[in-house]
């Protein structure tokens, strides 16, 4: 055991040069390497209240007990988190589909859609004795189409213009206005009708479904109004399903309504994809009222770009190591993965030459004794003697106590020994011509 404890010694000494190799070829695959995703992003969410502050509150939530940091920022809507996202102000932003195609290709090119969250249905919310058949008769009334850049207004514009209603058209007594102020004007009696764009679970939706004043109409002609704007969906609305006590909608339904879509911007690191669909993934398992549990996220709309990693999402899931670790340990785990793969490309060839380089090693701690001994030896065969044989006697007997300090494997103990015996031969040698030399003066 000792002596397999020397010649591993032995070997370790030996091949000492491979330590500098290998913390050099380390350093540069980290220099090269991509730096770890960061552990903090800016989400554009639209005002406090609204449902995608509140969807974004609990992905933030969420987030959170993996460690990572999402900070929310207050917006407009989703015009003003689109130009977020172009300035990179934000990371990430929650934005209504179709909004996107009102950007030039250029700049819907740098965004990528990460997915679709939940349905956004459109409400249209009426007094209790107000006519209502068709689009064309809201022009008589008094009615908010949603606040200045709003999605609310996206839509409703959008709906307007296919019945060839333009925004130059609007009359008078259309107001721009959304949300709360939307719906305590229409409570006042200061306004006819309004539109509002929103999960159903939204407490705005909810108390407006509860106003026995109120009541909640259907859209016709929906088929004509989805071949026209394909990034709406159709959504049919039981009824009772807002609100059973009072029976909002008091029959069933129809309605149309764009998605709450998740983008990035340019400055969105890729890897971190995974761990934020999970997480909305967590979020939205329940489902709504509207969309069953297990429906989203789901694929972005085909107007937006998709990151390769959220297809793989999609199509398999979370990454192997990431079903089974934190986020920060797989994430760690995947780039030393990827620097172990050239690593060992690299490293294969050295360590087949460890065992030529050791050989060669060994036998140079033997062998490079013997240049001294042939420099001896051809002047004595030339006939010529070293200029000073006290001084070359003495000087190969330390060499011999010297060779007698020297640890080589038990394989390579044959050349030793040799060794041995040359230098005591060219030892014994000149003592001999020592002796003789003033008998030959």
């Amino acid at each position: 055991m000792r002596r397999l404890l020397r010649d591993l010694k032995i070997l370790i000494l030996t091949n000492l040069w491979i330590v500098p190799v290998l913390a050099a070829l380390v350093g540069a695959l980290f220099y090269f390497a991509a730096p770890p995703p960061p552990m903090h992003a800016r989400l554009a969410t639209g005002a406090i209240g609204g449902g995608y502050h509140g969807f974004a509150l609990r992905l933030q939530a969420e987030l959170a007990l993996q460690g990572f940091s999402l900070e929310l920022v207050e917006s407009t809507g989703s015009a003003d988190n689109l130009s977020k996202l172009g300035n990179g102000d934000v990371q990430l932003a929650l934005v209504q589909s179709g909004q996107e195609l009102r950007l030039s290709e250029a700049a819907r090119s740098k965004l990528n859609g990460l997915g679709v969250m939940y349905r956004e249905p459109l409400w249209l919310f009426l007094g209790a004795k107000v006519k209502f058949q068709r689009l064309s008769d809201l022009l008589k009334l008094r009615l908010a189409v949603g606040g200045e850049d709003s999605g609310t207004q996206a839509v409703t514009a959008a709906l307007f213009a296919a019945n060839r209603i333009e925004p130059a058209d609007y009359p008078s007594n259309w107001q721009p206005l959304g949300g709360n102020r939307a719906a305590e004007a229409l409570l006042a009696g200061q306004l006819d009708a309004a539109f509002f764009v929103g999960p159903a679970e939204n407490p705005l939706i909810q108390r407006l479904a509860a106003e026995p004043n109120l009541r909640l109409v259907s859209l016709r002609r929906t088929a004509a109004y989805l071949a026209r704007l394909p990034y709406l969906s159709q959504l049919e609305v039981g009824e009772g399903m807002l609100d059973m006590a009072h029976n909002t909608p008091d029959r069933d339904i129809v309605t149309l309504g764009p998605v709450a879509t998740l983008v990035a911007g340019e400055t969105f690191h890729p890897s971190l994809t995974p761990l934020i669909l999970e997480a909305a993934k967590s979020v939205l398992k329940n489902g709504s009222l509207l969309d069953p549990a297990g429906s989203y996220p789901a694929k972005p709309p085909l107007s937006l770009n998709t990151l390769a990693e959220a297809d793989y999402y999609y199509a398999k899931g979370l990454p192997i190591l990431q079903r089974y670790l934190p986020f920060r340990i797989a994430s760690l785990a995947d780039r030393y993965i990827i620097l172990a793969i050239p690593l060992l490309v690299l490293l294969f060839p050295l360590f087949k030459a460890i065992g030529p380089i050791y050989q060669w090693r060994i036998r140079a701690r033997i062998y490079r004794w013997y240049k001294h001994l042939r420099e001896i030896d051809q002047q004595l065969y030339q006939g010529g003697l070293p200029a000073n044989l006290d001084s070359e006697i003495t000087r190969l007997t330390h060499l011999e106590d010297e060779l007698a300090r020297i640890e080589v494997p038990l394989s390579y103990s044959n050349e030793l020994y040799q060794l041995h015996m040359h230098l005591r031969y060219m030892i014994e040698r000149l003592q001999a011509l020592q002796q003789r030399q003033p008998r030959l003066g």
